[in-house]
């Protein structure tokens, strides 16, 4: 399976709903097509994962394009959240309906259709705010204040380790994208210029590394998420993506990562919000 790896090259203030929304199921495609990553689906194998493959992946990626596009809309239309999350919600009805009940991207709904609602506030906006900012002054507040999930994996994490989990990681407008996968890609861009997979490699096991990721936490507890932290920061420590051998020791630490059932979701949907932010607002 491969996907176009390649969106066409626009301002970003010429870019319509369309586009944008087109450009989010990449990125969660570009996802998939990203390996050694640790205990997570690819194009390779499935990962710490026997409900889903890549095939359904992009599947699900596919099925959520229009609503992306909705929510641009409302957003170059001063939507509130309310009107948004309405959105998200036929948009996860209609991603378990496409997938048999699966939850692939229930995190990315959440995220990238922030980050595309902003995207649309700010062309209709004609202004270069960051989107991360655009999204915690336009709906922080509302995000902060609205309904919680009690279904969701990741909030039942968040309550019982006090993680802050998507919805402050949202709220707050996204530091984990702007503090840590943004400047990973261009550490990757240095160590392995040209290498577009092995670039994403490096962005992903730096989240991982840094991210309170409450999917890790969700499987694993506190102690899958230190061996997850550990594995990775000395991953990065000896090199990364520029050292030799880097793509053997990545694998290994993905097959570690599985023998344990553990699989950062999080740090996944974070590493498809990343490539986002990098395209619109660099």
């Amino acid at each position: 399976m491969t996907v176009a790896l390649r969106w066409q090259s626009l301002p970003g203030s010429e870019l319509h709903a369309e586009q944008l929304a087109d450009l989010a199921s990449l990125c969660l495609k570009l996802e998939v097509e990203t390996y050694p990553k640790p205990g997570l689906v690819s194009h390779i194998d499935n990962g710490s994962h026997s409900d889903m493959d890549a095939e359904l992946l992009c599947r699900s990626a596919d099925t959520l394009t229009p609503y992306f596009r909705d929510l641009a809309v409302a957003g170059a239309e001063g939507a509130g959240m309310n009107r948004l999350r309405a959105i998200g919600v036929a948009a996860e009805r209609a991603m378990l309906a496409a997938t048999s009940g699966v939850n692939t991207h229930r995190g990315a709904i959440f995220g990238l259709g922030l980050l595309c609602a902003a995207a649309g506030r700010r062309s209709a906006l004609g202004i270069r705010k960051p989107l991360g900012a655009l999204v915690s002054q336009h709906w922080g507040e509302a995000i902060l204040s609205g309904p919680i999930s009690l279904r969701s994996h990741g909030a039942v994490a968040s309550r019982r380790y006090g993680a802050g989990g998507a919805r402050a990681e949202a709220a707050h407008g996204f530091p984990s994208v702007y503090d840590i996968g943004l400047p990973a890609l261009h550490v990757g861009r240095k160590l392995a210029p040209g290498n577009e997979e092995a670039i994403r490699v490096q962005a992903c096991i730096t989240l991982i590394a840094n991210v309170t990721d409450t999917n890790l936490l969700h499987r694993g507890g506190a102690e899958g998420l230190r061996f997850a932290q550990d594995s990775t920061s000395d991953f990065l420590a000896t090199g990364g993506v520029g050292s030799p051998g880097w793509h053997k020791r990545a694998v290994a630490i993905h097959r570690g990562f599985v023998a344990r059932n553990l699989s950062p979701g999080g740090s996944a949907d974070l590493l498809a919000m990343t490539l986002f932010v990098d395209r619109l607002d660099h």
